[in-house]
């Protein structure tokens, strides 16, 4: 089973900016405990290599991706740290390139029309939909279903506990990303127990479809 076909089977991409990589442990814990094997550090702290080099070693049944992923650099230090799939904000061709030619699992950011021809013409398959809320939400996705119909999505940004399953009631959405399952602010307050409850909540929700 491939990353993709993993991420569309949990259905859920937990997004966590790790900032004191000492959380990092309880952290996959917490999600492990919650009933999710999969999670995204975004390349947006200092410590997000590191943090993905730990929860490779300790956690080998997760499938650990990096995320805000914007330069060739980029992907080759998260690989090297463990990382088995790279998540981008946009579509940067090189970037993209590089990772198929390497067989790297990469779900890149598009929005527009051209964008998500772009993506057809790099033969991807599934897309991270970046910010979903803010550029249409549902209506949107709706909306280009028609014209491609041979796309997926991962939509990310404005999903929450509210609304992720008004997402995943969609056709083309094969996983809902975002950071309300582990907040920045539940890690650093060391609230474990509760990204631990507020995934499995997520978790049980997603059941059955």
């Amino acid at each position: 089973m491939n990353c993709i076909d993993i991420i569309s089977k949990h259905k859920l991409v937990p997004m966590t900016a790790i900032k004191n990589i000492e959380d990092t442990v309880n952290l996959g814990k917490a999600l492990l405990e919650g009933g999710l094997e999969i999670v995204e550090v975004p390349f947006r702290t200092e410590v997000a290599a590191e943090a993905i080099n730990i929860l490779s070693k300790e956690f080998s049944s997760m499938l650990i991706g990096a995320g805000t992923v914007l330069t060739i650099e980029q992907v080759k230090k998260a690989v090297d740290s463990g990382a088995k799939f790279i998540v981008s904000p946009g579509l940067n061709k090189d970037v993209v390139l590089y990772c198929l030619k390497n067989s790297i699992s990469v779900v890149p950011g598009a929005l527009t029309p051209t964008e998500l021809q772009l993506a057809i013409e790099l033969e991807l398959e599934v897309i991270k939909f970046f910010p979903a809320q803010q550029a249409g939400g549902v209506k949107y996705l709706k909306a280009i279903s028609g014209p491609f119909p041979q796309l997926k999505f991962i939509p990310t940004g404005g999903i929450n506990q509210d609304n992720f399953m008004d997402y995943m009631a969609l056709k083309n959405v094969i996983a809902c990303g975002g950071s309300w399952m582990a907040t920045a602010e539940m890690i650093a307050e060391k609230r474990f127990d509760e990204i631990t409850s507020t995934t499995r909540n997520a978790v049980e929700q997603v059941k059955g479809l």
